[in-house]
């Protein structure tokens, strides 16, 4: 399979899937929730997630960003993710693709429901 090279200029949105286990560091991950919302308030933060949704297996909660926060936002996110494992991918082709491909971890990679991907595949 050729990689699926694209231009990074036809991306406009960002997700930073930030990863926790409900028991254990779900309040490690709502300090860093805190922390984003006061130091980007311009980030959209979806809601908590203790449970499996979509390809995500663990627990986590989403950040949606343009490209133009990009270059701000994520490497303050690689120096600050408090140990957190954090998937971050862009929306520029399928969402197998801009997750399993495309996709950058922050920390250790998890595993996502690859099925739950491809099914959704445009």
């Amino acid at each position: 399979m050729d990689f699926p090279n694209t231009d990074p200029r036809n991306v406009t949105e960002w997700h930073a899937h930030i990863y926790y286990d409900k028991a254990l560091t779900r309040d490690v991950a709502a300090r860093l929730r805190e922390r984003i919302a006061r130091d980007f308030p311009d980030l959209r933060i979806g809601g908590w997630h203790d449970e499996s949704v979509g390809p995500h297996i663990a627990s986590m909660y989403q950040v949606v960003f343009s490209s133009a926060r990009y270059g701000a936002f994520v490497p303050w996110l690689q120096l600050n993710r408090e140990g957190l494992s954090i998937l971050v991918h862009p929306i520029a082709a399928d969402a197998w693709t801009d997750h399993v491909i495309y996709g950058a971890w922050l920390g250790d990679r998890l595993p996502l429901n690859e099925p739950v991907l491809k099914r959704n595949r445009a």
